[in-house]
């Protein structure tokens, strides 16, 4: 793929898109593993960025090996990001759900 896309003088962009698109699909993701899991789901992403990233120094492709680094880092980014979605939810900004087991949530003044 990297050597199509070499030739053609196309690999930084397409690399540049996919990253784009990566990094906006995880957006969704992290409000509803929120909506539904609350904090707990952090860890699944811990795991996918550890794959990600083995997958990453096992590929030889320079273009699959980038993606999957891109990956890796946007599931680390997503930890972070699913306990600000707390505090996000906890200001009202998102909305709770109302079903869900665990009721531990943050006020807005616990968010220091």
């Amino acid at each position: 793929m990297s050597e199509l896309l070499s030739n053609h003088n196309l690999l930084g962009l397409a690399i540049g898109i996919c990253t784009f698109l990566i990094i906006g699909i995880f957006h969704p993701i992290t409000i509803k593993c929120e909506y539904y899991f609350g904090t707990r789901c952090w860890w699944w992403f811990l795991l996918l960025g550890i794959a990600g990233i083995a997958g990453s120094l096992l590929v030889d492709d320079v273009f699959w090996s980038s993606l999957l680094g891109v990956f890796s880092f946007s599931s680390f980014w997503t930890i972070g990001e699913i306990f600000e979605q707390q505090k996000r939810v906890a200001r009202g900004w998102f909305p709770a759900n109302p079903n869900r087991k665990d009721k531990k949530t943050l006020t807005p003044e616990s968010d220091v």
